[in-house]
């Protein structure tokens, strides 16, 4: 189990849009350099955030630009917004336990509502956590260089 790096690279996505938005144009093969990937999968990301409402797009001067506030972004938008996880969940069940076995017959049945609960006491967590968080670190460490 682990979730796409999508992630990660989505919260980087927003942390430098809000660090340098006011020095100079944010763009895409700007993110990649500070991101370190592939500017292919950058846009993709970023595709995937303008799709949900969180960065704004233009051609134009302003480039890049945050659409909602950092308060109001959580870990659990950014989550949804990239397709962390498909539609049958965070943990993947192997595929064809056997049901001549008396443990693969009932496997199912004794998980999965217990991993349901583990997503979703993940995702809770991700709720209470916004990006304001992640950048008042990301500032504070920036500080602590100089």
């Amino acid at each position: 189990m682990q979730i796409t790096s999508r992630f990660t690279i989505a919260v980087h996505i927003i942390a430098c849009i809000e660090h340098f938005q006011q020095q100079q144009k944010v763009t895409s093969s700007f993110l990649a350099g500070s991101i370190g990937a592939n500017p292919v999968i950058v846009r993709t990301v970023m595709s995937m955030l303008k799709e949900a409402g969180i960065i704004s797009i233009s051609q134009g001067k302003s480039g890049i630009r945050l659409a909602r506030s950092l308060h109001e972004i959580t870990f659990y938008d950014i989550y949804a917004a990239v397709d962390c996880v498909n539609a049958g969940g965070l943990f993947h069940f192997h595929d064809r336990p056997n049901s001549d076995c008396p443990v693969g017959r009932h496997i199912h049945q004794a998980m999965d509502q217990r991993l349901m609960r583990i997503q979703s006491a993940m995702e809770d967590e991700m709720k209470s956590i916004t990006l304001a968080d992640v950048m008042n670190d990301v500032e504070t460490s920036i500080l602590s260089e100089e």
